[in-house]
């Protein structure tokens, strides 16, 4: 069955850097869009960081500008999503998920059809 899988959430200092990841299984990966989303406490879920299916292309929220950086391996079925000065408000369960590729980079959440279950990440002063 289909499956995301995240990793690499945790508890850091602002300032500090993370590297989640996410391994996916059970569907064609390299047919699909990869993205990244988060939802902190009391808000809605909002998309940071897209990859293409072969990983030439990029899209990021303007939140995530000059600090995320998202790549993919389709070698390995995973995606990651790099998070340097990360500040306070980065705070949030971040999640994976897959786009069947439809032309052109989104960050709308109704265009993804596979979701994983989340990493949390926690940034502290």
């Amino acid at each position: 069955q289909v499956q995301l899988v995240e990793s690499g959430g945790g508890s850091v200092q602002a300032g500090g850097s993370l590297r989640l990841s996410c391994v996916a299984s059970g569907f064609i990966y390299r047919a699909f869009d990869m993205g990244w989303f988060r939802q902190a406490p009391g808000k809605e879920r909002e998309g940071v960081a897209t990859i293409s299916t072969g990983g030439d292309s990029s899209y990021y929220s303007d939140s995530a500008k000059g600090r995320f950086t998202i790549s993919r391996d389709n070698a390995k079925n995973t995606v990651t999503l790099q998070i340097d000065s990360l500040k306070i408000e980065d705070t949030a369960m971040y999640y994976c998920a897959a786009r069947l590729y439809g032309g052109g980079l989104s960050l709308h959440q109704s265009g993804y059809d596979y979701w994983g279950q989340g990493t949390q990440v926690t940034v502290s002063s």
